[in-house]
């Protein structure tokens, strides 16, 4: 009850509350108005109503997507755990972290340090488009914590109509979380521009987006006995004072900067089909039919990973090796690519006959890495070395060339699908297979329609730069990696009037490249199997709501893939509406997954590592929560990790040495404000 003491949170608390009573005034007072003028509502122009789209890689294909003004299950998006049913993290919000939901991890990228924070980036799978018709503004502030651990994220996104077919936005995203540990805090700020032109010959979407990342890095605490039995390490005493448990690292923290141009314009080549009056043969219409269309995409995208550690003590304790320097680390990665994509392809459904579209292209890029210089200015090694282990260029630069092309349906009620095909023809590339598809039927049940889908993939891919040449301060290797290959197919039904879906997929992975218990990448010989099979179920009677996420997946090699076995979400609430207007989720949810040797984290190079002497999970983490929404706004009140004093000694560790946030209380507030 600490929390509810602590007047800074009492403040913030007021603060918010304020801010919603007042929304909540303003929302009461134009409903009231808004009953009170429905003679004058009827004379208004009619407004189309607003939707949102998203885009797909190469050559941005269209899919349809939400404005995020949805209150139920807000207060998740508030708390880091639940990133993911089964989330490997540091453990404060923004932190790094892994999906351990193995078919929900994305693949390694070209520049690996990103990789623990594409959680919290933006990106083109993540962009969104809108088109408003009218200015629409989202405005949101969450917060939580005391004074010494305050969490605090605001966002806010704008997007309004030039006209009919042209829209401009602009957002920005800003993560400061101090944490509940100490040398914990991390910081994120990103801000993007984004527009789009819907014309009849000509489209185009683009978005720039700059990211600022920092966090610091405690190497986790030193003793697990702090968190699993207090009184053992403290000589009796039960009560901790989270941050004065020690850590192994005081001084070192990571740097991440990045931004991403992107750019992709089609021109349509057609005809015009018309409607005429069947009385008078005059035009009273007239249609847009594309036939064709001359696609380029445009993606450009730089970044660069800084460590830094002025502890020198620590520094050389914490790692194995100290190559280029014995006074602590100061060390910058940088990475840049320039790709353009361009195709030509045949649209779906210009005639009766043009039942799907095809489309043909080729992309070319360039990558260009730099890197710790190779030489050493006369600092003694720690290992008594005269050179590097390794000879790593400075600087590298990769031309890389595909040919692809894409058989796509995504009109009609009955069948859908999607194919892309890409081949490496030179370069590292050269020699890559890229085969990509989902199909997906549907037809009525009961009144409602039922989905079901199948998909799969085929990849032969080279490796990363960066996981076989790379110089550091504390790592340093030189691998000759063969290329990896990986087979996906899976299949999933979805039953919309008994809120099921079943999700099964089987995945081989030959050749895999993972971090082995030393925190160097390492190719594994052979194939390894990985199953995943999960089941969502609703039950709903009335105000009454359960809904329950079961994730089974196993993998046949647990020392190089790791995985825990069982991973559930479980959410019980209520949903009703007061006064007609308020409408309100109150409930309490979990998250638990089965004990598995999780990875380990390395703060040098921000990745994840296996490891086989401890494992981590077999505990739950509860939240209490009240979800609303009042017209344009939406707020949530939450009391997380409500259970971590009910069983005694629980190891709330998602990876080794670096402990879940312990229980406090948060909130947040979202407006959408349309002028």
């Amino acid at each position: 009850m600490h929390y509810l003491c602590d007047s800074i949170v009492m403040k913030r608390f007021l603060i918010i509350l304020a801010l919603v009573a007042a929304v909540t005034n303003v929302a009461v007072a134009q409903f009231s108005q808004e009953r009170s003028s429905t003679a004058s509502k009827a004379k208004k122009q009619r407004v189309e109503p607003s939707y949102a789209w998203s885009v797909s890689e190469p050559l941005g294909l269209h899919y349809p997507s939400t404005i995020d003004t949805i209150h139920l299950d807000y207060h998740r998006t508030m708390v880091p755990s639940m990133v993911s049913d089964a989330w490997a993290t540091t453990g404060n919000y923004g932190a790094p972290g892994q999906n351990q939901i193995f078919f929900e991890r994305p693949l390694t990228g070209e520049f690996f340090f990103e990789d623990a924070i594409g959680a919290w980036l933006h990106d083109t799978r993540t962009m969104r488009y809108y088109n408003t018709r009218i200015p629409m503004t989202l405005l949101s502030h969450s917060t939580g914590g005391d004074k010494y651990s305050n969490l605090d994220r605001t966002q806010l996104e704008f997007s309004g109509n030039v006209d009919r077919k042209t829209q401009v936005g602009g957002a920005i995203d800003y993560i400061y979380s101090k944490g509940s540990y100490d040398v914990q805090a991390d910081k994120d700020f990103t801000w993007r521009l984004f527009g789009s032109h819907m014309g009849d010959r000509y489209e185009m979407q683009t978005f720039f987006n700059h990211y600022n990342y920092t966090t610091k890095e405690s190497g986790g605490i030193t003793d697990d006995r702090y968190i699993t039995d207090p009184a053992e390490v403290q000589g009796g005493e039960t009560k901790v004072d989270n941050k004065s448990i020690p850590t192994l690292l005081s001084a070192a923290h990571s740097h991440l900067e990045g931004s991403q141009l992107w750019l992709n314009q089609r021109y349509k080549v057609g005809f015009y089909r018309y409607r005429r009056d069947s009385v008078t043969d005059t035009i009273i219409d007239r249609t847009y039919v594309p036939v064709t269309s001359f696609i380029w995409t445009l993606d450009f995208k730089h970044a660069q990973h800084q460590f830094l550690n002025s502890a020198s003590g620590e520094d050389n304790q914490f790692f194995d090796h100290s190559y280029l320097s014995l006074n602590g680390t100061d060390e910058t990665t940088k990475y840049w690519r320039l790709r353009n994509t361009v195709g030509v392809s045949m649209l779906e459904g210009f005639n009766k006959y043009a039942k799907f579209g095809f489309a043909v292209y080729g992309t070319h890029e360039v990558r260009r890495y730099t890197q710790v210089t190779d030489s050493v200015t006369g600092t003694p090694l720690s290992d008594g070395l005269e050179t590097m282990p390794v000879a790593v260029p400075h600087h590298m630069t990769q031309n890389l060339l595909w040919l692809g092309g894409q058989l796509t349906k995504q009109r009609g009620s009955l069948l859908r699908y999607t194919a892309t095909a890409q081949f490496g023809v030179l370069g590292d590339a050269a020699g890559e297979i890229d085969v990509t598809g989902d199909v997906t039927t549907r037809f009525k049940m009961l009144g409602d329609s039922v989905s079901i889908k199948g998909y799969g993939y085929f990849k032969n891919l080279s490796v990363p730069y960066l996981l076989k040449q790379f110089i550091s301060n504390h790592f340093a290797w030189d691998n000759s990696f063969s290329k990896t290959k990986r087979v996906r197919v899976g299949g999933e039904l979805d039953i919309p009037f008994s809120w099921t879906n079943v999700n099964v997929g089987y995945e081989t992975l030959t050749d895999y490249i993972y971090w082995d218990a030393e925190g160097l990448p390492a190719q594994n010989s052979g194939a390894i199997h990985v199953l995943n099979a999960q089941f969502r179920q609703g039950l709903h009677f009335k105000a009454f709501n359960w809904d329950n996420t079961v994730t089974l997946q196993t993998s046949s090699n647990e020392q190089v893939l790791p995985l825990p076995k069982f991973a559930v979400y479980s959410n019980l609430y209520a949903r009703f509406v007061i006064a007609r207007v308020l409408h309100v989720q109150m409930g309490v949810d979990c998250n638990y997954y089965t004990k598995y040797y999780a990875p380990a984290y390395n703060p040098a190079t921000m990745t994840f590592h296996s490891q086989q002497e401890q494992e981590c999970g077999d505990f739950a983490i509860m939240n209490l929560y009240a979800n609303f929404k009042m017209k344009q706004a939406r707020f949530f009140i939450a009391w997380t990790h409500i259970n971590q004093r009910l069983k005694s000694g629980s190891a709330y560790f998602a990876i080794p040495h670096y402990p879940l946030n312990p229980a406090r209380l948060q909130v947040g507030v979202s407006v959408n404000f349309v002028n």
